[in-house]
């Protein structure tokens, strides 16, 4: 009889547990819905993901939504739950559970920001040549940004003959302890897919008070190219004849 009992209870022991991991799992399902709807109305969404794939997001909210909806249902008309020893319980182990609700406890208690110079650590390109594809230069040279910018130098023979050139670039402040007092740089970073594959890119700026704009200020640069020494390169650097501060733009990435 004791025995019984015993069975009775540790039956009814793993039954809880499984409930409890029921209702786990479907908060989470919920609560992953909740935090991409909040994404995606706040704009954060693009400071983890090129804007091409943010369609991908909306599937995702429809099928958190009805997976949690489905696992909610299911517990709130008491679960198909049968006490039959050989019944076999389809659930979620708290070691799973916990390893999907790591990213949505991060991501709700670390603010989003997109990267900036701190992320860059010296590794900044002069070079488009890691996104070779095709663009328009067809277009007014005055409204190409760094990216633009950088595959026009690649794709020209002549490096000397951007000497003169006009641009108006914006982009946040890079500077390294190597730099001079008049140098900086207006970075950008690309993202080909999210923020795993993101590079920083950048064009040299010369303008005397560089040493004055703290680092990672937005800022718009108008000026004339000028071929010079950087960082041991021979490139085309920029001789800032107005900077001034702007906003963080919507969209801080550029997408190959």
């Amino acid at each position: 009889m004791q025995a019984i009992e015993h069975l009775h209870d540790h039956h009814e022991h793993d039954h809880r547990a499984e409930t409890l991991q029921a209702w786990a799992k479907t908060a989470l399902l919920i609560g992953l819905a909740i935090y991409f709807v909040y994404n995606i109305l706040s704009g954060n969404l693009t400071n983890y993901i090129n804007q091409r794939f943010v369609w991908l997001s909306y599937v995702a909210v429809a099928l958190f939504l009805l997976l949690g909806i489905a696992s909610l249902w299911n517990l709130l008309r008491g679960g198909k739950h049968e006490h039959n020893h050989d019944h076999h319980h389809e659930t979620v182990s708290w070691w799973a559970i916990g390893v999907v609700a790591v990213p949505l406890v991060l991501g709700t208690l670390i603010p989003s920001r997109p990267l900036g110079a701190t992320a860059i650590d010296g590794n900044i390109s002069l070079s488009a040549a890691s996104v070779t594809n095709a663009t328009t230069f067809t277009t007014n040279p005055l409204e190409w940004n760094v990216l633009d910018w950088l595959r026009a130098f690649n794709s020209s023979d002549d490096v000397n003959s951007f000497n003169g050139k006009e641009a108006d670039v914006v982009g946040f402040v890079y500077k390294e302890i190597s730099f001079a007092e008049n140098q900086l740089m207006v970075a950008r970073f690309t993202v080909s897919c999210c923020v795993a594959d993101a590079a920083a890119i950048g064009i040299p700026i010369v303008w005397k008070e560089a040493g004055t704009i703290p680092q990672d200020t937005w800022i718009r640069v108008k000026g004339t190219f000028q071929v010079g020494e950087f960082r041991g390169d021979t490139v085309p650097v920029l001789q800032a004849a107005n900077v001034e501060t702007v906003t963080q733009p919507p969209h801080p990435y550029l997408y190959p």
